[in-house]
């Protein structure tokens, strides 16, 4: 999956545009759940030696939440990386150069949307 793939499915699917809230980032944007705000993925154009990948120049990668005890068998995955600069036990990072299976990457991005959806709040009657 490249980036503009990601950004069709996520609109097709969660009904979620990117936000671009870094001026001095342009290429890196954020998707958020409208009801709360919250991000369920961040996706940016990294440099390839930050990610400890071999060669030079960038990869686009997207962040997403994971449940802990997802992310072990995850991580065993071809292009799926500990996040980049996120919280390492419950972020991840994708790479989005093909490397990554696409139902890895939309597997990922159902969890991400569902750990970050609202929550209900307990009502008594």
């Amino acid at each position: 999956m490249d980036r503009t793939t990601l950004i069709r499915y996520i609109a097709d699917t969660y009904g979620a545009a990117p936000e671009y809230p870094w001026l001095d980032l342009p290429d890196a944007f954020v998707l958020r759940h409208e009801a709360n705000r919250k991000w369920f993925a961040v996706a940016m154009t990294v440099r390839r030696d930050r990610l400890g990948l071999p060669g030079e120049g960038t990869v686009d990668v997207v962040n997403v939440k994971c449940d802990p005890m997802m992310s072990g068998s995850y991580l065993s995955q071809p292009g799926i990386l500990p996040a980049y600069h996120m919280n390492k036990l419950h972020w991840l990072s994708v790479l989005l150069d093909g490397t990554a299976a696409d139902e890895d990457v939309k597997a990922l991005l159902d969890t991400s949307f569902a750990l970050t959806y609202p929550k209900r709040k307990n009502r008594r009657t």
